[in-house]
C-alpha cells in the first residue's frame, strides 16, 4: 500500500466522520426544538433585533448574573 492509497482511505473515512458529526448535530437541534428545550426561531430574530435597547433572547438566572458581575 503506497502513500496515495493510504491518503485516499484517510480522506474518505474523515469525510464520512464529518458527515456523521453533521447529521448528529442536526438531529440534536431538531430534537431539542421538538422537546421544547430551546426555541431556535428566537435566535434567528437576533439579526433583526440587535439594538442595545432590545430585550435579550434569554434571561439569565440569578446565579448566572452573579457569576457575570465583575463590578461587585
Amino acid at each position: 500500500m503506497d502513500i496515495n492509497t493510504f491518503s485516499a482511505y484517510g480522506y474518505f473515512f474523515f469525510t464520512v466522520f464529518l458527515v456523521v458529526i453533521l447529521y448528529g448535530y442536526i438531529y440534536h437541534l431538531y430534537s431539542s426544538e421538538k422537546k421544547g428545550v430551546r426555541n431556535y426561531e428566537k435566535y434567528a430574530d437576533m439579526a433583526l433585533n440587535d439594538e442595545v435597547t432590545d430585550h435579550p433572547v434569554e434571561k439569565l438566572s440569578k446565579d448566572e448574573e452573579k457569576k457575570g458581575d465583575v463590578n461587585e
